[in-house]
């Protein structure tokens, strides 16, 4: 865990100050890591110290013989408090770090000078940037998302819907039997047992509405809510972050810092359909003014850590992002947007044009003609 030395100032501050995350059993080898680093775990690894007081990410791996093919990424958000001591404990069936009763951070209090030189010191170094991707994710926000279990784990753990080991249940089923010939692919993967995840375990993003109108609208509030997606939104902060938008930005990084660092790629196609619904909403962006301007920086942070073909289609060799930050741009040209907002995006667009030559000038794909499917019953005079 050797890294650039903090000034002497902080690290003193930091020591006196700083929480204790003890880490116990981990297999030598093993990946380890706290926020935006990680480490193979060494014989004498005992937990990390000096860690700033507020919400962290410890994510772990397991390995193979050597050091080599190493496991899922399992990780748990923490939010500690000033000379806290947290104690984890490795479980060897779950590959994962659990935590211990609280009274085993106290019984360990005053043993912490002898723990000292097992302890290796908080990456100061990648801090302030842990901080941009997470400043918006409060204790209260990350133990409102995260998975009732705790364990955030890059593959879902699932089981089947329902029986399907023996003759009689697949029988019930309309399922042929297991040694029956499989004369197609799509027949194969139509004998593949149902699978749900098991409870628990999901994050517990906001639920994104699949229909973006209102039951009952005309066809042309129909297209009009399909090529703005405010009252989508409005669905949403309604159900979850009533009188707190801020909260969305919340939900944002926490499904980014989920992939970016614990693997999830659910997470990253949640977050994906939020910023959809985010930049698509002309007329939110005009009511809630601090939560775009907030958006931007979000987006500035996050942006900067992944690499500028990453959003492009492998198949139609579209970029996801260009497309939609270039509605999000062209809605913030209106003049019901404050001044200091538009400002503030056109200067991120100038900014992703440098870094990543992307070209926001062509015509936005939502000034084409939108085909829009009508509900059943639903008829155009």
């Amino acid at each position: 865990m050797a890294g650039p030395r903090p000034d002497p100032e902080l690290a003193r501050q930091l020591f006196f100050e700083g929480a204790t995350v003890v880490v116990l059993d981990v297999p030598e080898g093993t990946e380890f890591g706290i926020d935006y680093s990680a480490w193979a775990v060494g014989p004498r690894f005992r937990g990390v110290k000096m860690v700033p007081p507020g919400l962290h990410f410890v994510h772990c791996s397991a390995t193979g013989a050597g050091g080599r093919d190493a496991g899922p990424r399992s990780g748990r958000f923490l939010s500690l408090r000033r000379r806290e001591v947290r104690v984890l404990r490795w479980d060897p069936a779950g590959e994962a770090v659990r935590p211990e009763p609280p009274e085993q951070g106290e019984a360990l209090r005053d043993r912490l000078r002898e723990l000292d030189p097992f302890l290796g010191p908080y990456p100061y170094e990648t801090l302030k940037k842990w901080v941009s991707l997470s400043n918006f994710i409060s204790e209260a926000a990350a133990e409102e998302l995260q998975p009732e279990s705790g364990q955030i784990c890059a593959f879902a753990e699932v089981l089947p819907e329902a029986a399907g080991r023996h003759t009689r249940d697949r029988a019930g089923q309309r399922r042929p039997p297991l040694d029956a010939e499989c004369r197609s692919y799509a027949e194969g993967l139509a004998r593949l047992p149902r699978m749900r995840p098991r409870a628990g375990t999901q994050i517990r993003f906001s639920e994104l509405p699949r229909q973006a109108f209102p039951a009952g609208a005309s066809p042309e509030e129909i297209t009009r809510h399909s090529m703005d997606l405010s009252y989508a939104l409005q669905r949403v902060m309604e159900q979850r972050y009533p009188g707190r938008p801020l909260g969305l930005l919340a939900e944002l990084q926490f499904a980014f810092i989920c992939f970016l660092i614990g693997n999830v790629y659910d997470a990253f196609e949640h977050w994906k359909r939020l910023l959809n619904i985010l930049c698509r909403s002309e007329e939110a962006i005009g009511k809630y003014q601090d939560l775009y301007i907030n958006l931007i920086s979000v987006l500035y942070h996050q942006l900067n850590e992944i690499p500028a073909d990453f959003f492009v289609d492998i198949v139609s060799q579209d970029n996801f992002l260009t497309s939609t930050l270039q509605v999000l741009f062209s809605c913030m040209c209106s003049s019901a947007v404050d001044e200091i907002l538009r400002k503030k995006a056109e200067k991120f667009k100038a900014h992703l044009t440098k870094k990543f030559k992307w070209d926001f000038e062509a015509e936005p794909d939502d000034c084409a003609p939108v085909v829009v499917q009508l509900p059943e019953g639903v008829q155009v005079d």
